[in-house]
């Protein structure tokens, strides 16, 4: 449901609804509306109908629903974006409480729509405090540094031994000091069952990945991460690699630029008083 309402045009559904309606009075088989149901009453009226429920629900203050983005965009014209975010997350999920609450007493449906509107408006905004704490900081200062890698012409039983000793999963796989592949632990788990050890890094590796640059900033890379499903982005300056980049490492970096922020704190606040 989350994504025909986060990507259709929401002037779609009136447009649709409006057209439905005028068909029904041409054709004169406009019925009344509370005899329609799940299951029964003309297929055109009930499509009308939930195309009018899906305008309302987009009326909803709450985020992540049209009116709670236009509620965003209004308190980031006097706050800082973030904090915008938060107040409008916030006002969402207090309405999300209010449908859970109704629902209980009424209609079920309101509980889904809660559910909804609560999950929605808690991801939006931790996905906005993440890319606003990852702004400005380059991959160089996030990325793994003290790694393995591997051979194309290893076998996979040096990939166990490697996984055994550390705590490293997924390898970027080097050849004439250029990474040619990454071999991920999914990979070898199913290269062991189906092949065994004895088979060669080359065989089992993936051939198609992203690297990224060192000075790229890390919240794009992080988006790259997310879009692409990669384990691991082998992080690379001037071609020659250099560091490895995860989203266990960025969810690292950022709880320790969190406590670091905690600490610091204090001593701001002794700076003003003195």
């Amino acid at each position: 449901m989350a994504a025909p309402l986060q990507n259709a045009p929401r002037s779609s559904y009136i447009v649709l609804a409006l057209l439905l309606f005028g068909w029904l009075i041409i054709s004169g088989t406009l019925t009344s509306i509370a005899s329609l149901g799940l299951t029964n009453g003309p297929f055109i009226e009930r499509l009308m109908q939930v195309n009018i429920s899906l305008v309302l629900f987009n009326l909803i203050l709450a985020f992540p629903m049209d009116c709670g983005r236009v509620l965003r965009a209004v308190l980031a014209l006097r706050l800082e974006y973030t904090r915008a975010m938060q107040i409008a997350a916030t006002i969402g999920q207090g309405v999300a409480l209010l449908f859970g609450f109704l629902g209980l007493f009424t209609n079920p449906f309101l509980l889904f729509i809660a559910f909804f509107v609560w999950i929605g408006a808690a991801q939006e905004a931790s996905m906005v405090q993440m890319k606003t704490a990852l702004g400005g900081i380059p991959v160089a200062k996030a990325m793994l540094t003290d790694f393995q890698i591997v051979s194309p012409s290893d076998s996979l039983g040096r990939a166990i031994e490697l996984i055994l000793s550390g705590s490293q999963t997924d390898f970027p796989v080097v050849e004439d000091n250029a990474v040619v592949g990454v071999l991920t632990r999914s990979d070898l788990l199913v290269g062991i069952s189906r092949q065994g050890q004895g088979v060669l890094v080359a065989g089992i590796m993936q051939r198609d990945f992203q690297t990224v640059d060192a000075n790229e900033m890390l919240e794009m890379a992080f988006a790259r991460l997310q879009t692409c499903g990669c384990h691991i982005m082998p992080v690379t300056r001037r071609g020659q690699l250099i560091g490895l980049l995860t989203s266990d490492n960025i969810g690292e970096f950022l709880m320790i630029q969190s406590a670091l922020g905690q600490t610091r704190s204090p001593d701001r606040i002794s700076a003003r008083g003195a």
